[in-house]
């Protein structure tokens, strides 16, 4: 489809030398998609032309169609809409791509000049809470993001790097202490991330009710949030774990351990995997190397108490500590030490990191402090930002427990998907066994879909009963056009129509020509979708090619059609329609059932 765009440009660019006896070049050219209320596939924007042309934009959109109409074999006809010359691509052409697609494999990279070594850092959850709402949009993305760069031969390291020490990590860490007697995920039947996220709700329950005390007392709030005991002692905790305190060191591996089966159970259920853990209890080290070289270069500074600073005013920011008085490191300081073992492992040209939008300012200022450290990969960092997700009942918050648990709300989605499959009667001639798989299939797709088809920077409301929808632009809508698709060809196989034989075919009907017409787009869709990072861009692609198709199997027989080349041809558009499907699906994280 691109390359066809691009023939089109360069004849139409001949046609102003042929006709108007003046020189545009193809790339200067406005063209795109035709509108759908116009016949046409492609539209060139004529506006710009009048100036150079001294005609109206009529006139030359009239000029120019009829040479393409005398000289270009693959217009079969144009119309001019004011300053829209819209070009109708003939039904030769479509069969000639549409051949062409058949014959390519399926695992064939799609063309792109984008970067070839990419890591995509996405999930990054801390060890104090379970999986919620909002890590799994952040999952879905960046899985969904690293395997649409893959699809266009890049080398992609899908990175996970664990946030596993710190102050919040300290308060689980203590509240378990004083209050967990000795609980574990087998004694209690908790599930380990979980288990410890409970303590730390507990940790804030405990410490606002300190703030209350000391404010009764006369303390102003801002002294009080620091002067309260369980957060002086969290502090100390981490100055110990720092230290190396044996007693606190063994704590910590063992409630991480616990929270690490956790996550790995919850991957392994949403169908989420990586290449590469890193840890920030490993990193951070590195990451007060970079700024005691940063101290010794003159980039950073220290303050009276012994704090060190980047000034980063020139840049537009502001200043930002990267070590404390104590000598603790904060975030910054491991995000500096992350970025260099990324680099040192894999020489990426493109560094991916799936955060929310809440943490812009952090990664402007994460590039700003690596270019005053003369990083080379400084200008490979890129941050995907999304913004958050909220339910009707409003915005989350893992302080108050008020999260969306990731484990209950798949397990929601497959009671609503069992729910309204069973309703719909869409489980005829399924064990039971195949039944289940059915609905977990299902759910993950409803909810993968749901969070992927939003522009990851907007801010999203998710609605699980929505989700679930087989109508509309769904994840459940398209995975039953799949569906459709195989057991047409389970017919097919059966009356010896597989094959793909497309010979003796001359014209098609509307809907077989724009559905070959949206099939012809997928190589192009997923290089845009790689390009900005935008797995929405793909999510609408496989929704439009699942409406084409429904509307196609509606208006036209398949195996009720007396000709046979045509009936050979419809099959053919099934079975690449259903491939392509299922490829776009797969890019997305989502699984399409067989039948249904």
């Amino acid at each position: 489809m691109q390359q066809l765009e691009q023939d089109i440009k360069a004849a139409l660019s001949a046609a102003i030398q042929q006709v108007f006896g003046a020189t545009v070049a193809a790339e200067q050219l406005v063209m795109q998609p035709t509108r759908k209320e116009f016949a046409g596939t492609f539209t060139l924007v004529t506006f710009s032309l009048t100036k150079s042309l001294g005609k109206s934009p009529e006139q030359i959109g009239q000029a120019l169609g009829e040479w393409l109409a005398a000289n270009e074999s693959r217009v079969s006809g144009f119309n001019v809409v004011k300053g829209f010359l819209n070009l109708e691509i003939g039904d030769s052409e479509w069969l000639r791509q549409f051949a062409e697609m058949l014959a390519r494999p399926d695992n064939a990279p799609v063309p792109s000049n984008g970067p070839q070594r990419v890591v995509v850092e996405y999930s990054s959850p801390n060890t104090n809470k379970p999986l919620h709402l909002g890590h799994l949009r952040n999952i879905f993305l960046g899985y969904s993001v690293a395997e649409i760069v893959k699809a266009t031969g890049a080398t992609v390291t899908k990175a996970n790097l664990i946030n596993d020490r710190g102050i919040h990590i300290c308060k689980s860490m203590l509240a378990y202490q004083r209050f967990g007697q000795g609980e574990t995920p087998q004694s209690s039947g908790i599930k380990g991330d979980h288990l410890i996220g409970k303590y730390y709700v507990l940790f804030e329950r405990h410490y606002r009710e300190e703030i209350r005390q000391l404010e009764a007392e006369g303390v102003a709030q801002d002294i009080a949030k620091r002067q309260a005991p369980l957060m002086t002692q969290a502090q100390q905790m981490l100055l110990q774990w720092e230290q190396g305190d044996e007693e606190v060191l063994a704590l910590w591996k063992q409630m991480n351990g616990w929270v690490y089966e956790g996550f790995d159970e919850t991957y392994r259920t949403i169908g989420v995997d990586f290449d590469k853990y890193y840890y920030e209890s490993e990193t951070y080290l590195l990451g007060k190397e970079r700024v005691e070289e940063g101290l010794q270069k003159g980039v950073f500074f220290r303050k009276d108490d012994g704090s060190v600073w980047v000034d980063l005013k020139e840049e537009g920011l502001d200043e930002k500590l990267l070590l404390r008085a104590d000598g603790t490191s904060v975030y910054i300081t491991q995000d500096l030490g992350t970025a260099e073992l990324k680099y040192q492992d894999f020489n990426y040209d493109s560094s991916v990191y799936v955060i929310a939008d809440e943490q812009n300012y952090h990664m402007q200022v994460l590039q700003g402090v690596l270019h005053k450290l003369g990083k080379p990969y400084a200008e490979a960092i890129h941050h995907l930002s999304y913004g958050m997700v909220d339910l009707p009942s409003g915005r989350m918050k893992s302080r108050e427990g008020t999260v969306v648990d990731a484990d209950e709300l798949v397990q929601e989605m497959v009671d609503t998907a069992r729910r309204t499959t069973q309703e719909l009667g869409k489980i005829e001639g399924l064990s039971s066994e195949e039944a289940e798989q059915l609905y977990h299939t299902l759910a993950l797709g409803a909810l993968k879909y749901f969070l992927l088809k939003v522009d990851p920077k907007k801010r999203m409301l998710f609605n699980p009963e929505e989700s679930i929808n087989f109508q509309g632009n769904t994840g459940p809508f398209v995975q039953y056009t799949h569906a459709r698709i195989a057991a047409i060809m389970r017919k097919a196989t059966e009356l010896g129509l597989t094959g793909g034989q497309i010979d003796g075919l001359e014209s098609l009907h509307e809907t077989e020509r724009d559905a070959v017409q949206l099939l012809a787009g997928y190589p192009g869709v997923v290089a845009e979708a790689a390009r900005l990072l935008a797995p929405s861009i793909l999510v609408q692609y496989v929704y439009e090619v699942a409406k084409a198709y429904n509307r196609f199997y509606t208006e036209v027989p398949v195996f009720g059609e007396p000709d046979e080349p045509k009936r050979r041809f419809r099959v053919a558009l099934s079975a690449q329609t259903g491939r392509t499907l299922k490829a776009g699906m797969r890019l997305l994280g989502i699984m399409v059932p067989e039948r249904m």
